[in-house]
């Protein structure tokens, strides 16, 4: 196993394991302010905005998992349609853009976001914490988009070997 395989393969343990831990606290944190909305009718002051940044860590990190797993939204359409050679270049073109993409605007654009919150200074308005702790999930999922694309441009071999056998 190389060194790229373990790095997936351990990034994908530990964000399968923090995934659920936030997904579970997400559904405890709104289960909370529905009760005390409802039931004890005095709503909880934090948890709406927990459940906000619980959401976009969920989503950005998330979408990593999804983009590893290939669970996300693809039209494959006209790849299947291609030679195994073609479609194996298609392949490894789209794990490049999703590389550039990466790159450019979660990890650079995500950088410059959690500087410029920290420089100002800015914190949230109930939990006043840094926003840039919130914001720090853009380059980070950012990376883990830029592994797993690597990961599949430099496996794009083993890749379609793999989907000829499912097929």
């Amino acid at each position: 196993m190389n060194l790229l395989e373990q790095a997936v393969s351990k990034s994908d343990g530990v964000l399968r394991i923090l995934l659920a831990l936030m997904m579970t606290l997400l559904v405890i944190d709104v289960t909370w302010q529905v009760l005390t909305r409802f039931i004890l009718t005095q709503p909880s002051s934090f948890t709406e905005e927990v459940a906000r940044f619980l959401l976009i860590w969920v989503s950005l990190l998330g979408g990593a998992y999804a983009y590893r797993e290939h669970s996300h939204l693809g039209f494959d359409l006209l790849v299947r349609k291609l030679s195994q050679q073609k479609a194996r270049w298609v392949f490894k073109l789209c794990c490049v853009l999703v590389a550039v993409f990466a790159i450019s605007v979660l990890i650079i654009g995500g950088l410059n976001l959690v500087y410029l919150t920290w420089l100002l200074g800015q914190q949230s308005p109930v939990l006043d914490i840094p926003m840039a702790w919130v914001y720090i999930v853009l380059p980070l999922s950012g990376l883990l988009f830029l592994l797993y694309s690597a990961f599949f441009f430099f496996n794009a071999e083993q890749q379609f070997i793999t989907q000829e056998c499912i097929q």
